[in-house]
């Protein structure tokens, strides 16, 4: 099997929609949340909860653990999924009408979800790294959306 290929951090930022978006902005996203899925990556599991994965956690130390911010349920983590697409925590880019990119916060870490199919808007997430600079932006964003 051929190794993935890794891209640097700095090369590939996720860029964040602007804020404040726009009403229609706002429904669109909303009506995405209402149709979002998780899948979860076992990955970023010591921990398999009710993922139901295959197999059920297969670690690697270069990924970040949802296990550090204690979501051990698919019901939590597909309720942050949507409640970051509600507030626009989205990226720029999308495929298929679903944002690549869907951030949250959960205990005081931001959270990066992916999207991993674009036909269904199945997503997978981990924690951000506390020292990547886009994890103070979305901690700021989360911050001003839930005052």
């Amino acid at each position: 099997m051929k190794p993935r290929r890794r891209t640097p951090n700095h090369e590939h930022k996720r860029y964040l929609q602007d804020a404040p978006l726009k009403e229609e902005q706002r429904e669109r996203l909303k009506e995405l949340a209402e149709r979002a899925g998780y899948g979860g990556n076992p990955e970023h599991k010591k921990n398999p909860g009710d993922f139901n994965l295959n197999p059920p956690s297969c670690h690697r130390q270069d990924k970040a653990l949802c296990d550090e911010i204690k979501i051990f349920t698919r019901r939590k983590a597909l309720e942050l999924l949507k409640v970051g697409l509600r507030q626009g925590l989205v990226s720029i880019q999308e495929r298929n009408g679903w944002p690549q990119n869907v951030w949250a916060v959960s205990n005081g870490r931001a959270l990066q979800a992916m999207l991993e199919n674009p036909e269904q808007g199945i997503y997978h997430g981990f924690p951000l790294p506390e020292n990547d600079p886009l994890a103070d932006e979305i901690l700021k964003r989360w911050k001003g959306e839930n005052e």
